[in-house]
């Protein structure tokens, strides 16, 4: 087998590894409000929540 050199990380990782909750959400939120309006996202939620509200009355 071909010798392959070991693979090298590019960039520093933060000490834990891993991002806040708060940071990562704020970092997703505009995009999923922009993601919200363009697909008619006020719509998606009231259709669900009426069929959850006639699946609950019956």
């Amino acid at each position: 087998m071909a010798y392959t050199a070991p693979r090298t990380t590019l960039r520093e990782e933060p000490e834990s590894g891993r991002r806040h909750p708060l940071t990562a959400t704020l970092m997703v939120l505009p995009l999923a409000v922009l993601l919200f309006v363009v697909f008619g996202g006020w719509e998606t939620v009231a259709t669900q929540a009426s069929s959850v509200g006639v699946m609950l009355g019956r």
